[in-house]
Order: structure tokens, then C-alpha cells, then sequence
């Protein structure tokens, strides 16, 4: 079995934020398998599913951005699922519109929801997928910047990119990280 968390906040208002990428991602996942994430348990929603022929445990959590692994942590007790068979997809500000980055393990890289996650399992050992959203502008709060809107063409970009990385869990499910990683890197 294996758990797979999309990142973002919960309220309205931050639906198509930078920040909410992994939610929408993940989103974009349940549509595709069909699978229901609207199950309130350990602080999050959660929907049950097979994705290429491996259980699934589809996870958003409820506790905003900076409080993700407190469910991340209470989904994978309950489980009983290791850090490296847990897969997260989030935004990255280092990375542009568009492109998305596997890696099968790394350090929070800033992301406060990844250090969350780090501090609430105690390892850094799980792989991600990462999904571009771009660098904020000289001068501007990082806040302001993963909080707010894409415009129409990131958008664009970055829905592509929200396909790839769809197909790259699919292909982590089946192949493993490193073919993944040789195929959407």
C-alpha cells in the first residue's frame, strides 16, 4: 500500500493558488482513477483506490500548508505505511511553470509543508514530485506570491504539467522513482 499526499490549504480562497498545486494535482489523480477523496479522517480527506495495480491511500490534508505532516503523520500510524512508500506532490518556486521534479528523497528545500512532513515522520526518506510554479519577483513577500494566482499562460503550463505528474505517480506505482525520474525529470 501506498500513500499519496497533494499539498495546498483547504479554504475556497486558495483553490488555483501557487501554493495549492499539490491539491489540484492530486485532484486531477482521483478523477483520473476514480477515486473518491471525500472521507474526513486524520485531520484530512482521504479516498482508498488502486492506481496500476497498487492499493492507494489518496491524502489532502486539512491543517493548511505549515501543519501538513501532522496528517501525513496520523495517516501513515493508521496504516501502518513507511516514509518511503509515501509519495508528495507540491509546489516549488525554484523550479518554472510547467516543469515538474521526482526526487526519491532531500531536505524541506524551505517548503514549510515538507518540513512539517520531515519533523512529523522523522525522515526525510520519501519521494516527491515537485511542480513548478516559479520564482517570485525581486522585492515581492514569498507569501503573497505562493498565495496568489497564476496568470493565463502559467496556468496553462502548469495544467500540463498537472498531466505529466499524474502520469509520473502512475509510473512510480509501476516502475519505480528512477524510471520515473529518467522519463518526467
Amino acid at each position: 500500500m501506498k500513500i499519496i499526499v497533494g499539498l495546498g490549504n483547504p479554504e475556497k480562497k486558495y483553490e488555483g493558488t501557487r501554493h495549492n498545486v499539490g491539491f489540484a494535482t492530486l485532484d486531477r489523480l482521483a478523477e483520473t482513477y476514480q477515486i473518491a477523496v471525500d472521507t474526513k479522517k486524520f485531520q484530512g480527506l482521504i479516498g482508498k483506490g488502486v492506481i496500476g495495480g497498487e492499493k492507494v491511500i489518496l491524502v489532502k490534508p486539512l491543517t493548511y500548508m505549515n501543519l501538513s505532516g501532522n496528517c501525513v503523520r496520523e495517516v501513515a500510524e493508521y496504516f501502518r505505511v513507511e516514509a518511503e512508500d509515501i509519495l508528495v506532490i507540491f509546489d516549488d518556486i525554484s523550479l518554472v511553470p510547467g516543469q515538474i521534479r521526482i526526487r526519491p528523497k532531500g531536505s524541506a528545500g524551505g517548503h514549510n509543508g515538507i518540513k512539517s512532513i520531515i519533523a512529523n515522520l522523522g525522515s526525510q526518506e520519501f519521494p516527491r514530485i515537485k511542480c513548478g510554479v516559479g520564482e517570485k519577483p525581486k522585492g515581492s513577500d514569498l507569501a503573497d506570491w505562493v498565495l496568489g494566482h497564476f496568470n493565463n499562460e502559467d496556468k496553462r503550463l502548469v495544467d500540463e504539467a498537472m498531466d505529466r505528474a499524474v502520469k509520473a505517480v502512475e509510473c512510480i506505482l509501476t516502475e519505480g522513482v528512477d524510471a520515473a525520474m529518467n522519463r518526467y525529470n
